[in-house]
């Protein structure tokens, strides 16, 4: 596409992939004429697991009370178009092209990360179409993240928090939760997921020293299972359209955020309608009649899902618990930033066999014998593979069938499966 090779001069405008701060986002935004003053009402969704799920939901009940929404999210999956949504579909190549363009002369060559000057192009996009509320997501952290120069959004959302990308945000969780509870802003309700007790103790301090409002998860709100309640009463939660149990979790999040905002068309049927329409690709997603699914016999199921830190590993070893009926297959793929272990630990129970792969594209992975070396130090039958085609070619010969095969460890892995696959995300 012809934004591709704007993206692509973009990454050369500066050293780091990540050097968090504000100077410089704060820098272009202003020479933009400071879009990001121009948008709709702004959530504004930070945490370790869960942000973009609980996007979705919103989204969706957004749309289901006749919304628009606006959405940025990151990564993305198999194009970068997919980050951005303009009144709820992915922004096409165009007023792509011309946002980035805009950014690009506007910055002068002067160093800024892909990240900021990405999240100004978005920011301008959206600053030029109408819609009724912006969704936005950190990318990293909160007090330093681009998206932070965000000082007046309608709600702030803090998904629970756990260890990740400890180089940058601090080896403890107070230290990470600290960073998360950037976004909070005075007089600024902010709706707490489930949390970690030293996360939870350092939030409340922060949303004390400036006089943020908390509506947190187990005090002025409640989910348990499909029964949510609040002040104003209780409801009860469908099936939600993301599987796995982990989801009713980020439903219930979703549910306190639209139930905050308290718009009167963010009502119960909307609230009920949107959490069983959401959708979001590569969390939990069966993959079928694809390029890699179909090297799979029949009766055999193959899964994708783009979690990659511990929560997210046991998040997926609680789905596990329910797919006792097959031997279950582990393809996984990981980014060096991270131990491996951290994520494959709460599954390897549950775990048939494994079979690491390289992550196509990242930046740094680990190497796909180093991740079989940590699988079998836990216990798995496990092998490098150089690629997941490759990994179901030996799981299909070498198991019994039918079977269950699920590709996980990155996000960065489970977008080149879907575009392998011939799934748009």
């Amino acid at each position: 596409m012809p934004s591709d090779a704007v993206l692509e001069r973009l990454t050369r405008l500066h050293p780091k992939l990540i050097d968090l701060g504000l100077d410089r986002i704060e820098r272009l935004l202003a020479a933009l004429g400071n879009p990001e003053r121009s948008l709709p009402p702004v959530v504004h969704v930070a945490g370790t697991n869960g942000k973009g799920s609980v996007i979705a939901f919103l989204k969706a009940i957004c749309e289901a009370a006749g919304l628009t929404a606006h959405v940025y999210v990151s990564p993305h999956l198999v194009h970068f178009s997919e980050r951005i949504a303009l009144r709820g579909r992915p922004i096409g190549d165009a007023p792509l092209e011309d946002a980035l363009a805009v950014c690009e002369t506007a910055n002068d060559g002067a160093p800024i990360t892909f990240f900021e000057i990405t999240t100004a192009a978005a920011f301008l996009a959206f600053s030029r179409v109408p819609a009724d509320i912006a969704l936005i997501e950190t990318g990293l952290g909160g007090r330093f993240d681009a998206t932070n120069v965000l000082d007046n959004p309608a709600l702030s959302v803090i998904t629970p928090v756990s260890r990740d990308h400890v180089h940058f945000l601090g080896e403890t969780i107070p230290e990470i939760a600290f960073e998360k509870a950037g976004i909070l802003k005075p007089e600024i309700a902010a709706v707490i997921g489930r949390q970690l007790p030293e996360a939870s103790a350092t939030i409340a301090a922060r949303a004390r020293e400036i006089g943020a409002p908390l509506r947190r998860h187990g005090a002025e709100w409640r989910c348990d299972g499909r029964s949510y309640r609040d002040e104003r009463g209780g409801l009860e939660i469908p099936p939600p359209g993301l599987l796995g149990p982990h989801q009713l979790e980020n439903a219930g999040i979703a549910v306190a955020a639209a139930r905050a905002l308290a718009w009167p068309a963010l009502d119960a049927r909307a609230i009920a309608a949107g959490i069983a329409a959401a959708s979001w690709p590569g969390r939990l997603q069966r993959l079928a009649r694809g390029r890699l699914s179909e090297r799979l016999g029949a009766g055999w199921e193959l899964w994708v899902d783009g979690g990659h830190n511990r929560a997210a590993g046991e998040a997926l070893a609680r789905v596990a618990e329910d797919w006792s009926d097959r031997p279950l297959h582990l393809v996984m793929g990981h980014l060096a930033v991270r131990p491996a272990e951290d994520f494959l630990a709460p599954l390897a129970p549950r775990v048939a066999s494994f079979h690491g792969v390289p992550v196509p594209g990242a930046y740094a992975c680990h190497e796909a014998e180093a991740l079989a070396a940590a699988a079998r130090g836990l216990g798995l039958e496990a092998a490098a593979c150089r690629d997941v085609a490759h990994a179901l070619d030996a799981i299909a010969e070498g198991g019994p069938a039918p079977a269950r095969v699920l590709v996980c460890g990155s996000l960065y892995l489970a977008g080149s499966v879907l575009s392998e696959e011939g799934v748009g995300a």
